[in-house]
């Protein structure tokens, strides 16, 4: 009996520590985005990533303004150059979306990590802006994700842009 127990438990954790897959970007664009090069054209840069044990699994939407920027899975970032201003940034969670305005400033990095939380029923995601030592150094742990091409909007937003 305790080998049934012993085998449904590494089922359990299998199934749960499981990783879910987001398309790639190429790693020559990777490796350029982790030298932190300061935005060009009075830009800002924008690294918004995910590095955590918990829901490897679970794949999240990340939007900027709205806009789907793309889906994040563990150990990946995207990266983007924003003109100066202040920025909505929204990812899902289980009954809402999880929102954070981040004002940015020519020539600076920004660094917002995407973090799973617990759910009642599935595992819902969070925004918090990391301070530039943090997410350098969980950059480098991160590959670069691909951004979508399709102009997907928050249903919010969408009817609003109409």
């Amino acid at each position: 009996m305790k080998k049934i127990y012993l085998a449904l438990s590494l089922i359990a954790v299998t199934f749960f520590s499981g990783c879910a897959s987001v398309p790639m970007a190429s790693s020559e664009q990777d490796n350029a985005l982790k030298q932190f090069q300061k935005p060009q054209n009075g830009n800002a840069g924008l690294y918004i990533y995910r590095n955590s044990f918990v829901g490897q699994a679970l794949k999240k939407n990340v939007y900027i303004d709205g806009k789907l920027i793309g889906e994040t899975a563990n150990k990946v970032y995207f990266y983007k150059e924003l003109v100066p201003g202040s920025y909505a940034l929204a990812t899902e969670s289980e009954f809402s979306e999880n929102n954070i305005e981040l004002p940015v400033e020519a020539g600076q990095l920004y660094f917002v990590e995407q973090y799973i939380k617990m759910g009642v029923f599935v595992g819902g995601a969070a925004l918090k802006k990391v301070d530039i030592d943090t997410g350098m150094k969980n950059i480098k742990e991160c590959k670069l994700a691909k951004e979508t091409d399709l102009d997907i909007y928050l249903p919010k937003q969408a009817v609003a842009q109409k």
